[in-house]
């Protein structure tokens, strides 16, 4: 093996839990660099939502990774598998999406992965698996259910775990993995690319692809982001995430506020530095943690918006938190002269999206009306123009009556 290729090797094993396997992922490079073919980078997404968040970049950015070594990103929407819905992680059995569902959140997904991915034709195809499993016959499908048994799909854990408690499975969920191990073999696959709870699905991927007389794809495995919470995968249902299209001061914040035990993951999986300097970065008696998270924050703004904006989102940070300043800009929201309960007052300026939420914040202590915290939600706001409203560290808004 070349001195090029280890390099490369290492360089996309960071951040990695597992490579299936490494010594192939060196022969393919190895191959790759001989005969001047791109190795195809595969990645799936099925539109079970509209919006990318920081834990789907992981992925994307070991993705962008292949492409800067020359090779192609084949990116799967895949709208004909969110139909199904994947099973990974799921305690039972996923609701099926409608086709105008999927079709509306399929429309956001190359938009926001070009925030991360090289958007060139020659380094990107995107393709949309309703191409080839649209057209499978009765047939077809009996002939893929064929190369895997009701056992090997037992063995995977979720299913293990629903069948030990007597929970139901439907078969229907048996056939994601084959579904989408498919599209490997219709897309010819070198390396594919998942988080943890992929695992098992991409594996299967390699079965289908021997079957089909094609080399068996790499399995890459990347790390599950933790959400803001420190506790579960970053999920927007859970409301743990930051969203790639974040307004920058929100993204700053959100940032800014996970736990310092956090810190390595996040710089680990969400930038580009050196593994020493994360080193020096998480180490209190080198770095103050909020120097550390200051930085993280910037870099992280910087890669979806640019310099300045990642600066002044910092210095927006200092002005209201540490200096209790407000902000430079705060929203305006026209509003009636009479008065409105506080949990309509939050949903009319947008500073909640149910009222669920707006329940929930005023009972937390999280909302306050010209600086004075209110703690009943149902309590009768009178507005007037100039009323800041305030909701958790970081949403503002501002009144204007009409």
């Amino acid at each position: 093996m070349t001195e090029k290729i280890k390099e490369q090797t290492q360089l996309l094993k960071r951040g990695t839990i597992e490579i299936l396997s490494e010594e192939e992922l060196s022969q393919k490079l190895a191959g790759s660099a001989k005969t001047g073919r791109q190795l195809r980078i595969k990645l799936g997404l099925d539109p079970t939502s509209p919006d990318i968040h920081l834990g789907h970049t992981v992925v994307l950015r070991k993705m962008r990774q292949f492409q800067d070594l020359g090779h192609k990103a084949v990116l799967i929407i895949g709208d004909y598998t969110a139909r199904i819905g994947d099973p990974s992680g799921q305690d039972k059995t996923r609701p099926m999406l409608s086709g105008e569902q999927i079709e509306q959140n399929a429309k956001t997904y190359f938009e926001q992965a070009g925030k991360i991915l090289d958007t060139s034709e020659n380094k990107l195809e995107v393709r949309y698996n309703s191409e080839w499993l649209s057209d499978l016959r009765l047939a077809d499908i009996i002939k893929l259910t064929s190369n895997m048994t009701v056992a090997r799909m037992l063995e995977r854990d979720i299913f293990e775990l629903r069948h030990k408690k007597g929970d139901p499975i439907g078969i229907h969920e048996f056939l994601y993995p084959l579904m989408q191990g498919y599209d490997s073999v219709i897309v010819k696959s070198d390396v594919e690319l998942g988080g943890t709870d992929q695992t098992f699905n991409n594996l299967v991927g390699r079965d289908i692809q021997r079957v089909n007389g094609q080399p068996p794809q790499v399995v890459i495995t990347m790390p599950i982001l933790v959400g803001l919470d420190g506790q579960e995968k970053m999920s927007k249902s859970k409301g743990n995430y930051i969203g790639v299209t974040d307004e920058p001061n929100d993204m700053f914040g959100k940032v800014i506020s996970i736990s310092d035990e956090m810190m390595e993951n996040y710089f680990t999986l969400l930038t580009d530095l050196p593994c020493k300097k994360i080193a020096e970065l998480t180490n209190p008696d080198k770095t103050h943690p909020k120097d550390a998270k200051v930085l993280l924050g910037k870099t992280i703004v910087r890669q979806f918006y640019n310099e300045a904006t990642a600066q002044l989102a910092a210095a927006q940070f200092e002005k209201v938190f540490a200096q209790k300043q407000l902000p430079d800009e705060i929203p305006e929201f026209k509003i009636a002269n009479k008065p409105i309960s506080a949990k309509q007052l939050l949903l009319s300026c947008k500073l909640v999206e149910t009222g669920g939420e707006a329940k929930r914040m005023v009972l937390q202590a999280a909302v306050s009306v010209d600086g004075n915290k209110i703690s009943d939600p149902n309590i009768e706001i009178t507005p007037r123009n100039g009323m800041v409203i305030q909701v958790g560290k970081r949403k503002f808004a501002t009144l204007a009556v009409i």
